[in-house]
């Protein structure tokens, strides 16, 4: 081994530092875990993708720290939001509805939606991160090999662009390093692998005119063109600022280069008007699905693009590897601390890897069966009435999707629900607090969302008159080492808005027990919720 050795040792070793894996470093270090992030880049990467950040992502960059910070380094508007629009034929065509409008679900979540690209999005957490001593980064370093024992792990990383070699230790090992993760391969994690055959081209260009030609459609920041010829898959237009940068997505013919198509032809088709381009970046990927077959191995775990991979179609991609971070983060700074059950780790992939294959399934595949039903069926140009009718119909339900998506834990071994569920993404949003999921942002005290007291531990919602429920709670939270943070409201508040009198909420927003009267001892709740 060439150059310094230098060991350093931690408890938790992040390899690859995207959003996913600062977003995990946030989350471990502002609960007091040491950990060291190592990412081969230096600096943030100038590829506008990642840009939808839902409602609840904006939750987790609320409690880390960052919501004002990313907020203030948005690229456009607030009042263009996250919302999109589909059209028929070309972007400029006849026919065209919105499209995942996910302000419509605003009311359930505690922050605002908010829209720019992944590398402002890591540049604002990075920043954050730095802020914080139990972190350390590395940025400019590769990790080179891994392995694990029954006492820890080790990895050893090489510095781009020199000669030196460090060599980490510490208790856990989780890989955030993308699609083509070393740390999964390394731990023997298989994948399984679903190709729709299909090569994509991803353009980034400058273009005034465009944004001139879209401003009949005010408020909009991404477009999705939907064709005959493309049997489903799609051309895509999104914002990366207003008024110059964009990014395009399409299919093309197999073996395509840089060299062997007129790519500003190919805007202006999909557009049906021309205008001025000017090319910053052509790249190409390849269409298909791909989750591991489990997220841990070990004292090794996946996260984000690590875990599963998928078409940027719906933005579900960095919003579903921020909530895989803060799963995941809030359980290994459990069991660090002392506090975890036997089992609480394995709910990780147990909770979050049913979750994609639903995403996956249910959304993006889904939405693709369902454009290309529609464009073999349906043609103005053969059944004018017809394709009308069916095109209402499209804009009537285009708002279902964004309903019905709400990932949810139900039946996992950690909630204290009714059995024969299991987790998914197909769900629906209600203020009713419901086991396995996400907390609805009410008012429990006087002027105060209870987003503004919720620890960062357990929390537990009981009725300030009912001491004793809260009074074995607590003994048996300190009994067990469990964070716990009693949040007292009245009997009607707790009943009315929630459906139930006592609450208890997880680190990470969901619901893991609700109920009128302590039926269970506060012992077993705590027990099932920490995974004893």
């Amino acid at each position: 081994m060439t150059g310094s050795q230098q060991d350093a040792e931690t408890e938790v070793i992040i390899v690859g530092g995207g959003p996913v894996g600062v977003g995990l470093a946030l989350t471990l270090a502002l609960r007091g875990i040491r950990c060291i992030l190592v990412e081969r880049h230096a600096t943030p990467q100038p590829i506008p993708k990642g840009q939808n950040l839902t409602q609840r992502t904006m939750e987790h960059v609320h409690f880390w720290g960052a919501e004002k910070a990313l907020r203030a380094a948005r690229t456009i508007p607030p009042e263009y939001g996250i919302g999109g629009m589909t059209s028929y034929g070309t972007l400029l065509g006849d026919y065209h509805h919105d499209w995942l409008q996910r302000e419509l679900v605003r009311p359930f979540y505690f922050t605002d939606n908010e829209r720019l690209p992944q590398y402002a999005t890591e540049a604002v957490l990075r920043r954050r991160l730095a802020e914080l001593p139990e972190a350390e980064t590395l940025f400019g370093w590769s990790a080179e090999a891994c392995e694990q024992d029954a006492e820890g792990v080790r990895v050893t990383i090489a510095e781009r662009g020199g000669d030196r070699r460090r060599l980490l230790r510490g208790r856990f090992l989780v890989g955030c390093d993308g699609s083509r993760s070393m740390v999964r391969e390394a731990a023997g994690i298989t994948q399984t692998h679903t190709d729709h055959d299909r090569l994509m081209v991803l353009l980034v260009f400058r273009s005034s005119g465009l944004h001139e030609l879209l401003r009949r459609f005010p408020g909009k920041s991404f477009f999705n063109v939907l064709h005959p010829e493309l049997d489903g898959y799609w051309r895509f237009f999104g914002r990366v600022d207003l008024g110059t940068t964009w990014f395009f997505h399409a299919p093309v013919p197999p073996g395509t280069t840089r060299d062997s198509m007129d790519f500003a032809r190919l805007l202006h088709e999909a557009a049906g008007a021309s205008f001025d381009v000017a090319f910053d970046h052509v790249g190409f990927w390849d269409l298909r699905f791909a989750i591991a077959d489990s997220y841990r191995q070990g004292r090794v775990f996946i996260a984000g693009d690590a875990a599963h991979s998928h078409p940027p179609y719906g933005g579900y991609g960095v919003n579903t590897g921020f909530e895989d971070a803060v799963n995941l983060g809030w359980k290994l700074a459990a069991t660090l601390q002392g506090w975890a059950g036997p089992r609480l780790l394995d709910s990780y992939t147990e909770e979050r890897r049913p979750v994609f294959v639903s995403t996956a399934r249910d959304f993006i595949e889904k939405s693709i069966e369902i454009d290309r039903d529609f464009l073999r069926r349906f043609d103005p140009a053969r059944d004018r009435e017809g394709f009308e009718q069916a095109w209402q119909e499209r804009r009537n339900g285009a708002t279902s999707e964004v309903g019905s998506f709400e990932p949810h834990y139900e039946g996992s071994s950690i909630i204290c629900g009714a059995p024969g569920a299991s987790p998914g993404a197909v769900g629906s949003h209600a203020y009713a607090a419901r086991p396995g999921h996400h907390l609805a942002p009410l008012l429990v005290q006087p002027g105060r969302n209870v987003y503004d007291v919720l620890g960062r531990g357990f929390s537990l919602l009981t009725p300030s008159g009912d001491a004793e429920v809260a009074r074995r709670f607590r003994a048996a939270a300190e009994g067990r080492g469990i964070p716990l943070t009693i949040i007292p409201c009245t009997e009607d508040q707790a009943r009315a808005q929630y459906g139930a009198e006592h609450l208890l909420v997880r680190p990470d927003q969901f619901v893991a027990w609700a109920s009128d009267r302590l039926h269970e001892q506060a012992e077993d709740v705590l027990a099932k919720a920490v995974g004893q």
